[in-house]
This record gives structure tokens, sequence and C-alpha cells, in this order.
């Protein structure tokens, strides 16, 4: 029984530390909105280089391949 009985006393002396700690410890949402501003720009370029025989094609075919839409 001894040994139960300083397992009590260690139980009850780690609980009492541990008691004070858990009020020290505060959850608090903030008053203002979280903001992540992303300014990010993206842009991309793509360029195509045709072999010959290929741009060949185009021009034996318009009208399978129509061209591009231009920008206003």
């Amino acid at each position: 029984m001894n040994k139960a009985l300083k397992r009590a006393a260690r139980l009850a002396a780690g609980i009492a530390v541990a008691v004070p700690l858990t009020s020290c410890i505060t959850v608090k949402a903030p008053d203002k909105p979280i903001d992540v501003n992303l300014n990010v720009d993206i842009k991309q370029e793509v360029l195509v280089r045709l072999q010959s025989d290929v741009q060949q094609m185009i021009q034996k075919n318009p009208q399978a391949f129509p061209p591009a839409p231009t920008k206003p």
C-alpha cells in the first residue's frame, strides 16, 4: 500500500501543478477578418513553330484551318 500512496501523491501533485497552467492559455478570434492579398499577374505566351510541310498543308486547305480571331 505504500507504493499506491506514493503514486496517488504524485498524481495529486501533478494535477495541482497543471491546473493553474490551464487558465494561462486563451484562444481569441481576431477582431478584423484575415486579409490575404494575392496580387499575381499571370501571362502566358504560346509560340508554335510549324514545319514547312504543315505550313503547306494549311495553305492548301484553308477551310480546315480558319484564321485566329483578331483582338479588337
